[in-house]
């Protein structure tokens, strides 16, 4: 394969791309980058790429390690290390605040919203919530299990609806 083959191979994969590098960042400006560089990448190792193997595999690899890599590089850079003597800021509680008001007002919410589902999904899904198998929740409302867990499904979309957080 030339290299003019391989690069309009690699740039046709282009599209395909795109609804996995959302799945990552779940951004489109930032998926738009992560594809860049890794079209990037995979037209500057394409002496890497072994000819016969799966080409839209490889570039996919390369992209998932571009976005891992770049995840790591982010959080490597929001990690304070404390590198005073006595490690002043890790032992300092003075300033140190909870504030529990937001979760405090997202619990409020939760327990709204599954108030707020029909009797039955309600039941079910508290019992699942509370650890119970889907069988043994069969068993104690004597229901079928593809009821019971038709009722879970259920429930859990309403409650995603019904509760949006970024």
């Amino acid at each position: 394969m030339t290299s003019i083959q391989f690069q309009s191979e690699v740039i046709r994969l282009q599209p395909l791309l795109k609804p996995i590098a959302m799945k990552f960042t779940r951004d489109e400006v930032e998926a738009d980058d992560l594809i860049q560089d890794t079209m990037v990448k995979a037209i500057t190792n394409r002496e890497k790429f072994m000819e016969g193997t799966n080409l839209k595999a490889w570039v996919y690899t390369i992209m998932k390690n571009t976005f891992i890599t770049n995840y790591h590089r982010i959080v490597k850079r929001r990690t304070f290390v404390d590198s005073t003597a006595n490690l002043y800021f890790i032992n300092n509680t003075t300033h140190a605040t909870q504030n529990e008001a937001g979760t405090s007002l997202a619990m409020e919410e939760i327990h709204e919203a599954i108030e707020g589902l029909n009797h039955d999904l309600r039941t079910s899904f508290l019992m699942y919530y509370k650890g119970y198998k889907y069988h043994e929740i069969a068993d104690i409302l004597s229901l079928p299990l593809g009821t019971v867990k038709n009722r879970i499904h259920i429930a859990r979309k309403q409650l995603k609806t019904k509760i949006k957080r970024s």
